[in-house]
């Protein structure tokens, strides 16, 4: 765990440090300064209201016991597993099957799921997908994850800034002795490298939280077989609140990103297919087996006990006709 703040110190450093330079290429010396200021703010913006700030970008409401308790119930059941407090529960009215996990500490976080998801998973690959983004939570991804995708975002505007410069003939004379040369090898290079760093943070970060994921809820093939329906459907369908803001596609379980762009060459995402083996593996390691992809309740439930979608652990799936709505 040492190792991995170490890691995730080191990557945020190289954002703020591409940041930086790009306020260098410009207005030089002043430049430099500011987006300084600048990214030590962002990053105390985003340690404070990055949780508001995520939630707001992508139209998620927040659900609670009266509007959706079975949902809420196998969140706040997964957390105790997983020996977490209880996070806000959000809903996102979107098609596509997505989902993602915010806060700045297991204090203060939230996990978010959309219509999509609700509609194309059962309920025991649901809880393979909460139990991922719970995962993020205890191992404290959240905040880094969040924090990168300010400031990945930051980049891309300053960058943003620097075409139209170029284009409508902005000063090309100094950009801080730099010049028209570095300006352009900025404009490029440096949203470049933001975003290989922001796929250094999520693509290892993952693999952790699929392993953690499929452990908390006791059964890696139902993350798996999330995975599966997830990655099949999420490339037809358009998420445009993603699209407007594709440096947090990094937040969500799979890339919510059509790939008509570089983001297919450069995914914020391991590839699903050594994602799913990864868990199947982990299931071998358990003893479960691979077609144990729907059995009755979450796994340890004990007699009697209320389980996640409000109904005991000897009800079988389907018999009743509540969804994750209530």
């Amino acid at each position: 765990m040492p190792m991995n703040f170490a890691k995730t110190a080191m990557l945020l450093v190289v954002l703020t440090g591409i940041f930086v330079a790009m306020g260098a290429v410009i207005g030089g010396k002043t430049g430099m300064i500011i987006a300084f200021v600048v990214a030590l703010a962002t990053n105390l913006f985003s340690l404070w209201k990055s949780d508001k700030m995520v939630l707001r970008m992508f139209g998620a409401h927040e659900v609670d016991q009266t509007s959706a308790p079975q949902l809420v119930e196998m969140v706040h059941e997964l957390a105790r597993r997983a020996e977490l407090p209880p996070p806000r529960v959000y809903v996102m009215q979107n098609p596509q099957p997505n989902a993602f996990a915010t806060g700045r500490n297991p204090e203060n976080s939230a996990v978010a799921v959309s219509t999509g998801l609700l509609d194309v998973l059962d309920e025991n690959e649901l809880a393979g997908v909460v139990a991922h983004e719970l995962a993020h939570i205890k191992n404290r991804d959240t905040l880094t994850m969040m924090v990168a995708a300010t400031i990945g975002g930051a980049i891309s505007m300053m960058a943003q800034y620097l075409q139209f410069g170029m284009l409508f003939g902005g000063n090309r004379e100094d950009r801080g002795g730099v010049g028209f040369v570095g300006a352009l090898v900025a404009m490029i290079a440096a949203p470049f490298a933001a975003m290989m760093v922001q796929t250094a943070i999520s693509r290892s970060r993952e693999y952790q939280a699929d392993r953690m994921g499929g452990m908390i809820v006791g059964n890696p093939v139902w993350l798996a077989s999330a995975l599966r329906k997830i990655e099949a459907r999420a490339r037809g369908i358009v998420n445009e609140e993603a699209e407007a803001i594709p440096a947090a596609a990094h937040l969500f379980i799979v890339n919510p990103l059509t790939g008509r762009g570089i983001d297919n060459m450069f995914s914020t995402h391991p590839n699903t297919e050594n994602r799913i083996a990864e868990l199947m593996k982990l299931a071998q390691e358990m003893g479960i087996a691979a077609n144990q992809t729907s059995p009755r309740g979450l796994p340890h439930q004990t007699e009697g006990e209320v389980g996640p979608w409000g109904s005991g652990g000897n009800q079988s799936r389907g018999t009743s006709n509540r969804g994750p709505w209530g």
